[in-house]
């Protein structure tokens, strides 16, 4: 895998060594010996993500104590060499790839090779090792060639990993599912500290604390991930991941930060925060080299094609955006939400997104987005009332980026949402002030798999928003995550949720399906 100066040069704090160890682009030296006689360091599991027609990111980060309060996971201040093995069976008996990755204290011990070289359209089996101890294995899948026409993609999209609000089990039925690939939308873990929680157990006082620097979030991801149904998740499906708020601060918005006290007011004092949050996100995530962050920069706006089927544009809707008009929260009365120089996406990124809606010749263009797009007014009646944050609080760039799908002949524009804890099947309109405005596309908000408690299948709120928004055909309030079917004829949407996860052990059902037909950018149940 080539590197160039301009990259190697371009690694921030963490070192640009410890990079490269970490990823596979150099050879792990056989000097970096394994510890002895500390205990597993597999706690954190396997996973893999961002799969490409040839290749995927493998992962997992070395933690015999995953809470030490340090963030350094009971590992040694130096580095660790980790082999890994590819094979086409679960028992490794035909192995295609064989190598080794050396895990940098600079990374908290995590490590991202790239591998390359394999078939397209192929299910492999990983594995880890480093001295006696051998990871648990992990399955993945790479993409179809680009010009390949598959005759379906499976998948499903989650978001909203609230530890406190409840158990993970929608996580242990979604790695039972026959799927492709999985898109996590943003907050996979919440930045506040764990006093109380719906689980009926009592908090480690390690985690009372908001997180603020490296050590912390690393402990926070440590929480998380040592829940067995989001490791059961990750090992069975490859996953691509893209941030919200709350991977470093709620409703944070570029340089601003939400917290009302000094000194986090100071910007340089809330990008010194996001960029441990940052940090923190690669460390524990299977993202590739790309997504190293460097300080509290990221490039995470990306695009992975799944042949000709599909092309999933993954959008960063936090780092380049501008504050929240009138002062975040909800409104009816905000004109500034309409004003023409507020964005969402930065000026760069939105000319990246518009350009690939000119460029794509996939016959499914997916945007894995953070917030609601479409219009969810609160009332019924001529007012229109709306949350800020989202899309609602940024319109003009919205009615710019729906048009722009529609003039440049996107043959299917179907965006997936998380971020609402609420289940949402909705129609895109090129300008929502104009009921008579052509629909151009649809969009799918997929519930929360904890945030919010366990949740109800129906709501006053949610009567109100079918009776004030009649481009919004579904709404539900239960907990769970999407699974979605799409061939060169629909896109079908199963709302998978869970009746309960303040309790462990609910079972998984389909509450509904809605479907949108080729070329015809309307919902419908199934």
């Amino acid at each position: 895998m080539p590197v160039s100066r301009r990259r190697f040069l371009g690694y921030g704090g963490a070192g640009a060594g410890a990079v490269l160890l970490g990823t596979g682009a150099w050879d792990a030296s056989t000097t970096y010996a394994a510890p002895s006689g500390t205990g597993n360091p597999f706690t954190l599991g396997v996973a893999s993500g961002d799969p490409q027609y040839d290749g995927v990111v493998l992962w997992t980060r070395l933690a015999t104590d995953p809470y030490a309060v340090d963030g350094k996971g009971g590992m040694p201040a130096r580095p660790v060499r980790v082999e890994y093995e590819v094979a086409y069976d679960e028992n490794f008996r035909h192995v295609v790839r064989r190598s080794s990755v050396v895990a940098t204290p600079e990374l908290g011990h995590s490590v991202h090779p790239e591998v390359r070289g394999l078939l397209p359209d192929h299910v492999y089996y990983y594995r880890f090792r480093t001295g006696h101890e051998v990871s648990p294995t992990g399955r993945t899948r790479t993409a179809p060639h680009p010009l390949a026409n598959p005759r379906e993609l499976r998948f499903a999209f989650a978001s909203c990993n609230a530890w406190q609000d409840g158990y993970f089990t929608a996580y242990d039925h979604l790695a039972n599912e026959d799927l492709d690939l999985v898109v996590h939308l943003g907050d996979y873990l919440y930045e506040s500290g764990v006093k109380t929680n719906k689980r009926g157990v009592t908090t480690d006082p390690r985690f009372h604390t908001e997180t603020f620097d490296l050590a912390r979030y690393r402990l926070q991801y440590s929480l998380y991930k040592t829940e067995a149904p989001l490791q059961a998740a990750h090992a069975a499906h490859p996953w691509i991941h893209t941030f919200d708020d709350h991977e470093v601060e709620n409703n944070w918005a570029g340089d601003i930060s939400q917290i009302d006290t000094e000194p986090d007011q100071d910007p340089a004092v809330f990008r010194a925060r996001r960029a441990q949050a940052f940090q923190a996100m690669y460390e524990n995530l299977p993202v590739r080299h790309e997504q190293m962050p460097s300080g509290p920069e990221i490039r995470y706006h990306r695009r992975l094609p799944y042949g000709r089927l599909a092309d999933f544009t993954i959008l960063d809707t936090r780092q380049y955006r501008s504050d929240q008009p009138c002062g975040d929260g909800d409104s009816s009365t905000c004109d500034d939400r309409f004003d023409p120089d507020n964005t969402m996406l930065g000026g760069k990124q939105r000319a990246w997104l518009l350009d690939g809606f000119r460029r794509s010749k996939a016959r499914w263009q997916v945007i894995g987005n953070q917030t609601p797009m479409g219009q969810t007014d609160w009332t019924p009646g001529p007012e229109t009332h709306v949350w800020l944050d989202p899309w609602d609080g940024y319109v003009a760039e919205r009615n710019k980026v729906l048009a722009a799908a529609q003039d440049s002949g996107v043959r299917n524009l179907v965006v997936i949402t998380g971020d609402r804890h609420q289940n949402y099947a909705l129609e895109l309109k090129r300008d929502f002030a104009n009921p008579d405005s052509a629909t151009v596309g649809t969009e799918f908000v997929g519930t929360s798999i904890t945030s919010g408690g366990n949740g109800a299948d129906t709501t006053d709120q949610g009567q109100q928003f079918l009776a004030a928004n009649p481009h919004l055909k579904f709404f539900n309030s239960q907990r769970g995550y999407s699974r979605v079917t799409i061939n060169q004829h629909e896109w079908r949407n199963d709302f998978r949720v869970v009746p309960y996860v303040e309790t462990p052990g609910a079972t998984i059902s389909t509450r509904a399906t809605y479907v949108v037909e080729d070329r015809r950018p309307h919902v419908h149940s199934a």
